[in-house]
């Protein structure tokens, strides 16, 4: 409890907002210091997001990942028309510490690319859950979103990994 409080007064301090990314989904949102969580939004374990909208689902990774690996440099994306496996690699993120797999959480036939990504890989940093999307699938088997984790879920796995 000490640790949040310090972290909250000098995110004060250096006028930080753990709050600073609500505004991106009028629906309702979790906040922990530092990381978003949206309501909405199905989430995996491995960090990626699920937003399933009709026949389609867009993937990205959320903003917890996106803050463990820094300034995102380089994207690598699949091929619209290929497909995905639910737990399955289909693309890579660089950044300035790490390069990390991203897997999707559901499986299903790529129908379209973020292309702004190959220019502004940086979107995944500044806007994870809207500009800087990943790709989008038809849903293969829609009943494999159940298995994911919704957003209070979501956010007490990142509390627990984090404090180990």
């Amino acid at each position: 409890m000490a640790l949040r409080m310090w972290a909250s007064s000098t995110a004060s301090a250096l006028k930080i907002s753990c709050a600073s990314k609500a505004h991106l989904s009028p629906a309702f949102s979790l906040s922990r210091c530092f990381s978003t969580v949206l309501d909405g939004l199905k989430y995996a374990s491995s960090h990626e997001w699920v937003k399933h909208e009709g026949a389609v689902a867009t993937i990205g990774i959320t903003d917890h990942a996106q803050d463990h690996l820094g300034e995102v440099v380089f994207v690598e994306l699949p091929e619209p028309g290929g497909s995905v496996s639910k737990a399955g690699s289909f693309g890579a993120v660089e950044s300035v510490k790490a390069t990390s797999d991203v897997n999707s959480p559901i499986s299903g036939e790529v129908i379209e690319v973020n292309s702004k990504l190959s220019e502004s890989p940086g979107l995944i940093n500044s806007s994870p859950y809207e500009e800087g999307w990943m790709i989008k699938v038809k849903p293969s088997s829609p009943s494999e979103l159940e298995s994911l984790m919704g957003p209070k879920e979501y956010t007490k796995f990142c509390e627990e990994e984090d404090a180990h």
